[in-house]
């Protein structure tokens, strides 16, 4: 049988690739090109003759250097017990899954960092706790390598998110790149300059290599499932997105984009049943398969004897607590049944309130003028629950209604913002789902023009100063100071450089008035609050003056982002264009009868 694909037609050699505007500008008097902002001037010899195949793994290893020079410099919690911090968390987790039965690793001494993430997660740390203890067993002693901080444990740790990042992370940015590029004809060089900006994206270096997360593995796994829905495979798109969902359970932010694409398709233009069986057995399959190391081993371990939990852990998963009925612990279905309940009970933890930090969304705002915490939890939970739907209604209609593969990004953009600014138990570092999808578009039609790079740029450049008050507290000043100016200098970004505000831009590529005042109004308030925190210490009856002043500039900028995100969303859709075209022809209807 003949195969179906077809082979891309290469370039002529010596044949330049037709260059865009946005990248470059020509000067009127010698019609010579010369690039717009730094980075594409750094890139500039790769334009004409420098194969591909030479200049990716330079950028890779460019990259992979400044994550590298990152990881020097400390981490959450380095040298504060008895908790420690993030890193204590994921070492503590590879200590546990290497150690102890599968049944008990959702129970064992929850208050010292007890396992809290989706089952991959675990099974990530077991591989990396068994790579290690291969190294130095100390490492990851039962109990007795609480709060270890021996230096070469903090190399062996940078090192599996670098490798983490560049075995899940970096592929799927190169493919999704590549992807989108090539659906709107943007050449190879200008898709080069917009995978550096990418990878450079500040904030989710700091969090992850000097923090200290694996969050890139689900953003990789993300962008995995993003590329396979834009190259029309939403099998393959399901199967990843479910491994996002299994291993990080924050990628819910994205769920009701893809839940209302997935059903949009299956839809429109005609209803299919074959699609939607299959994409249904794929989920399921797919969920199952993520489970089930974890459901069976619990099978086995209450085979072997093993119980999963002690006798002063021994309470039962609220899940099985209000079921209206008591179940046989002593039947076959009960080890899994438990451990499942046991699992969600720990991955949702409604427990906890309605935000555990000052973060910049519209909860922790709220708070500073109106304190939320006298209200009850099963209340604030219901409220949170009711307005986050409200605020992704406009975009899961939109992108169900008009499923177009490239309005992807911006109904998961939109949504992660309604999820960052009105959700529950909502963390500083939840601000990277949404700005991974708005990150991702420089890679598309006009990315790298002035209107989308100012947007994008400047959301990034926001949501990297929220961080700080984190990142100060994990001494992180310098490695913040040195990425965020970086990216802000390469992409040319205030404070480096007003150019893009001021400069001259390419035609019909200049900023609104409006959006110049906003973007420089906050800009300008970022300076004056990193000036005023450095120099002028809080009143003694207000200490977090300076975090809660973030958190409402932060929840201020963050809530425009969301709307301009919706609006492109609908612009792009077309929907406006049909209603005042229906408009149109009612009123010239009206009219004809008139006369």
């Amino acid at each position: 049988m003949a195969s179906s694909h077809k082979p891309r037609k290469r370039r002529k050699e010596g044949t330049p690739e037709p260059m865009s505007r946005d990248v470059t500008k020509q000067n009127p008097r010698s019609s010579i090109s010369s690039p717009r902002f730094p980075l594409a001037a750094f890139l500039w010899p790769a334009k004409k003759s420098i194969s591909q195949w030479v200049t990716l793994p330079l950028i890779l290893m460019v990259v992979g250097l400044f994550r590298w020079a990152t990881g020097f410099w400390g981490y959450s919690g380095f040298n504060v017990p008895p908790m420690h911090g993030d890193l204590e968390a994921q070492r503590h987790w590879m200590e546990i899954t290497i150690h102890l039965p599968v049944s008990q690793w959702y129970f064992y001494d929850l208050p010292y960092w007890g396992l809290d993430y989706p089952p991959l997660t675990a099974y990530h740390s077991w591989l990396l706790g068994k790579i290690g203890s291969i190294i130095n067993p100390e490492w990851f002693a039962l109990d007795a390598s609480r709060g270890f901080e021996d230096q070469l444990l903090k190399v062996y740790m940078r090192a599996t998110v670098l490798v983490s990042e560049y075995l899940i992370y970096v592929p799927a940015a190169i493919i999704l790149n590549r992807k989108l590029g090539r659906m709107r004809s943007v050449n190879t060089w200008e898709s080069l300059v917009a995978l550096v900006a990418i990878l450079m994206q500040p904030a989710t270096i700091l969090i992850d290599h000097a923090h200290f997360q694996y969050n890139t593995v689900m953003l990789g796994l993300t962008l995995a499932s993003l590329s396979s829905m834009l190259a029309g495979r939403a099998l393959w798109g399901c199967v990843f997105f479910v491994a996002t969902l299994c291993y990080k359970q924050m990628a819910l932010y994205y769920a009701p984009a893809i839940f209302a694409y997935l059903i949009g398709i299956c839809v429109l233009p005609k209803p299919s049943g074959s699609r939607f069986f299959s994409i249904a057995v794929v989920t399921i399959l797919s969920f199952a398969i993520c489970f089930a190391p974890l459901l069976l081993g619990s099978v086995y371990d209450r085979y072997r004897e093993i119980p999963a939990s002690t006798a002063e852990e021994s309470s039962l998963p609220p899940l099985l607590v209000f079921l209206p009925f008591r179940l046989n612990d002593q039947a076959w279905y009960y080890p899994p049944l438990f451990q499942l309940t046991q699992s969600i009970h720990r991955i949702f933890p409604f427990a906890r309130g309605l935000f555990e930090d000052k973060v910049a969304n519209m909860w922790c705002a709220i708070h500073t003028f109106h304190k939320l915490h006298n209200y009850p939890v099963g209340q604030m939970q219901r409220i949170s629950t009711v307005i986050t739907l409200i605020s992704i209604w406009p975009s899961v209609m939109t992108i169900s209604l008009f499923p177009h593969r490239e309005l992807l990004p911006w109904a998961m953009a939109s949504t992660s913002w309604g999820f960052f600014l009105c959700s529950f138990q909502v963390h500083e570092k939840s601000v990277l789902l949404p700005l991974l999808p708005m990150t991702i578009l420089l890679s598309g039609e006009r990315g790298l023009g002035t209107e989308m790079r100012a947007w994008i740029g400047w959301a990034n450049m926001l949501g990297a100063w929220t961080l700080f008050p984190l990142l100060k507290r994990d001494e992180l000043r310098m490695p913040y100071g040195v990425l965020t100016l970086l990216w802000a200098y390469l992409l040319g970004l205030p404070p480096a450089s007003l150019s893009l505000y001021f400069g001259r831009q390419s035609k019909n590529g200049e900023l609104k008035v409006i959006t110049k005042i906003l973007h420089l109004g906050f800009y300008a308030a970022m300076i004056a609050w990193h000036v005023g925190e450095a120099f002028v210490p809080p009143p003694q009856e207000k200490p977090d003056l300076w975090v809660v002043l973030n958190v409402l500039v932060g929840f201020a900028g963050f809530g425009v982002c969301f709307f301009w995100c919706n609006w492109q969303l609908i612009l792009r859709s077309g929907l406006m264009e049909d209603y005042f075209g229906v408009r149109m022809r009612i009123e010239a209807a009206d009219r004809k009868k008139k006369q």
